[in-house]
């Protein structure tokens, strides 16, 4: 399974803004979208703003950065 990153600018409504498609084998899986310094000690870090097929559920976490998403993302669809 191979992921890529694609940046993108997400409407938010907020000053998160900065984002990131996800494609897994040319597939959009995931967006997700850097947190401001509106968040505190947790900015700079990416939330799962959602997910699809098997990213989607209920839980929205949090990576310290987009390593942590790809490993988390490819423990998923293995």
């Amino acid at each position: 399974m191979k992921l890529g990153f694609q940046p993108v600018t997400v409407e938010t409504n907020a000053p998160d803004e900065e984002g990131c498609l996800v494609f897994a084998n040319n597939r959009l899986v995931a967006v997700l979208v850097r947190l401001s310094a509106e968040h505190g000690r947790k900015a700079g870090r990416w939330y799962l703003e959602h997910g699809f097929g098997k990213l989607e559920g209920p839980a929205h976490p949090i990576f310290a950065d987009l390593d942590e998403a790809r490993d988390w993302m490819a423990q998923r669809f293995s």
